[in-house]
């Protein structure tokens, strides 16, 4: 591995001698919820039963090759220029169309800034997520609209956030049964990453929850990486195992199988809504490119790690169940793959088309109110902005 500084150096080597077992070896069966093997063979799980068809699968199918195809383009922007940054979710597909699929219209998700996938499967076009990272807009989408909240940037704070909105719904008589206004029990997931899990606000969202048996599932993508940080730096037991601590169940699941990730979110779901309170769920998954297009991945973890994952690719061993299986013809897969470029085409037009908003637009949507403090700001740059134009004069 060639590295840019000894530092890099002396963490890979260190990493190399003392490798985190959760992350180059499979957990045992009886720690990972699998439901499609990487081969793309089929397992039967007696506590999460598949109510999926055939039709079903070839939609998630679509859904990770549209998405996968969305990050890439993304990418791609970000190396030309058009984006200020981008947080890939290569890898982790399955995970967040797999959650995304079993959540009910009426559930409200909370995000950080990689559940692009989530995003896709809540109706939110892929383009306003270009829009907030090219900094044309403070996030571009009504939360209430798609029950999808805005990208959080700061670690782990969306925890305490969902954790709060699931304690107001179940004040609003929406879990437990049929809410007030007939739209039927809710519930609240919030995603974040292994890292997070050492931050403070998730083990106080925990705290929270639990005691107050909050309708909230916590779904952790466990990439394996916090940016250069192995899971090792982390925690020194599997992730799912901390929610004993705190009073209420955690599992883990493949996060690379759509299909467990589905009947896994399903369940907990369902139990939220029946007021059953939280519940853990740990996505054994893999960051397959950079923490974000600022990162360089190969200063800190081995080639042969990733190589390892690529033979767990999330999008290959559905492809391989389905062929597998007689369920899709070489027709679905060409129909996908066609549409997946047009919806790339879509978005990069739209991406280096996409105008610069006013100057004081940044002023707008802080507040539902403006405040004194923020009127004042608002003035002072108003005739900063203006002092230019009497310059040219």
């Amino acid at each position: 591995m060639t590295v840019e500084s000894g530092g890099a150096t002396t963490a890979a080597q260190s990493y190399a001698a003392h490798p985190s077992p959760n992350t180059l070896e499979t957990p045992p069966a009886e720690q990972l919820v699998q439901l499609l093997t990487p081969e793309g063979e089929r397992i039967e799980h007696p506590d999460y039963p598949l109510d999926l068809s055939a039709a079903d699968i070839r939609a998630m199918y679509r859904d990770l090759v549209l998405v996968r195809r969305i990050d890439t383009e993304a990418i791609s922007l970000q190396r030309q220029g058009e984006l200020g940054i981008w947080a890939s979710l290569l890898g982790q597909e399955a995970a967040q169309i797999g959650s995304a699929r079993a959540l009910s219209p009426q559930d409200m998700v909370f995000p950080t800034y990689r559940e692009h996938g989530v995003a896709w499967c809540r109706g939110i076009d892929p383009v306003k997520l270009l829009e907030l990272y090219r900094g044309v807009s403070h996030g571009g989408w009504a939360p209430e609209e798609h029950k999808f909240h805005l990208y959080t940037i700061v670690i782990g704070s969306q925890t305490l956030h969902a954790t709060g909105y699931a304690m107001g719904i179940q004040r609003d008589g929406a879990v437990g049964g049929d809410s007030a206004d007939g739209k039927g029990a809710e519930a609240v997931i919030a995603y974040f990453g292994d890292g997070a899990t050492s931050q403070g606000d998730v083990n106080e969202a925990f705290v929270w929850a639990s005691v107050f048996n909050a309708p909230v599932v916590f779904f952790c993508q466990n990439n394996q990486w916090a940016i250069s940080e192995p899971l090792e730096k982390q925690s020194r037991i599997p992730l799912y195992q901390r929610a004993r601590g705190f009073g209420f169940p955690g599992l883990r699941v493949d996060g690379n199988d759509v299909l467990a990730c589905y009947a896994v979110t399903k369940k907990a779901m369902q139990a939220a809504r029946e007021g059953q309170g939280p519940t853990l769920i740990e996505a054994f998954t893999y960051r397959m490119g950079a923490h974000t297009t600022t990162d360089d991945p190969t200063r800190y973890r081995l080639a042969s790690e990733l190589e390892v994952w690529k033979l767990k690719d999330p999008i290959e061993r559905v492809r391989a169940y389905l062929v597998r299986t007689g369920q899709a013809e070489p027709e679905f897969f060409a129909a996908v793959d066609a549409e997946a470029k047009e919806v790339g085409a879509r978005i990069r037009e739209a991406c280096r088309t996409m105008p610069d908003p006013p100057p004081l637009a940044i002023f707008d949507n802080v507040y539902a109110e403006p405040t004194s403090i923020l009127r004042e700001e608002r003035e002072q740059y108003a005739a900063y902005l203006d002092s230019f134009e009497e310059a040219g004069r």
